[in-house]
């Protein structure tokens, strides 16, 4: 096919252990409106950030290789940090699709911070993994990179998506994993390390009493997928997204109103 010739859509998929994932949507929609969404959900499995390496490495390709077959996707993103920083080559090795990943925002947390204390919150497993003492070692030398396992968090978010108000005890447990540590009276800039985490970014600024800035990755992801997605020729209007999931399908009834917020309109069981 001549370059000039455009590739017909195929669905974007975002992969996830819950609703995460949709920070990474929201800012994919910004860029590409129309683009068909298959959204997949892994609540069989959730949650990730207490899981072995090994479980995950085996659970999250054989996952996507069945969404695969299923969905036909043109491109696959797993909007999960956990699952990225452990299963991404295996998955990337597995499918014969262009997978993006997700990882910490360490590179542009180090370049925002003015005192040189970054906090990261994110999973147990995540948190722990050599792929982020690698971002910190290229990309945050001379800075204080400390790191909180906040796995409440997930469910917190999950909370607000089925419309009940976010546990602000849990909100506050996170912030004080990392203040109460040393040096974090200097952290000014904390990365958001689970694709949850900022679907709760506005409690988590609301529960801080100093000038404290809060990022994440979605917008770069949803950057890369705009690059990657560059020869598709996508439909004229917006058509209804899927959102599937391993778990019960009556288990989705308290997030129906949030997602179809998203453009998420029909539910599958996988």
């Amino acid at each position: 096919m001549s370059a000039q010739s455009p590739v017909m859509s195929k669905p974007l998929l975002f992969f996830d252990t819950g609703i995460g994932g949709l920070s990474v949507l929201r800012e994919s929609r910004k860029l590409i409106p129309n683009a068909p969404i298959v959204y997949a959900a892994d609540y069989a499995g959730l949650p990730y950030g207490q899981k072995s390496e090994r479980e995950l490495a085996a659970r999250v390709p054989a996952l996507l290789g069945r969404l695969v077959e299923r969905y036909q996707p043109g491109l696959v993103t797993i909007a999960c940090n956990t699952a990225s920083t452990i299963a991404l080559d295996y998955v990337r090795s597995a499918l014969d699709v262009p997978v993006v990943g997700t990882v910490p925002a360490v590179k542009p947390a180090a370049e925002m911070t003015r005192t040189g204390a970054i906090g990261l919150l994110g999973t147990e497993a995540t948190i722990r993994q050599p792929y982020v003492d690698r971002l910190a070692s290229e990309f945050a030398v001379g800075k204080k990179l400390i790191r909180f396992g906040a796995p409440d968090l997930v469910y917190a978010a999950e909370q607000k998506l089925r419309g009940d108000l976010p546990d602000t005890d849990i909100i506050q447990s996170a912030l004080a994993g990392l203040f109460s540590q040393e040096d974090g009276d200097r952290i000014d800039t904390i990365i958001l390390a689970c694709t949850h985490f900022p679907l709760v970014g506005t409690e988590l600024q609301n529960s801080v009493s100093r000038d404290i800035q809060f990022i994440d990755g979605s917008a770069g992801i949803a950057r890369r997928i705009l690059h990657l997605s560059a020869d598709r020729k996508w439909p004229e209007s917006k058509e209804n997204g899927v959102f599937v999931t391993t778990g019960k399908l009556d288990e989705l009834e308290p997030y129906h109103n949030a997602l179809k917020g998203f453009g998420l309109q029909e539910f599958h069981a996988l």
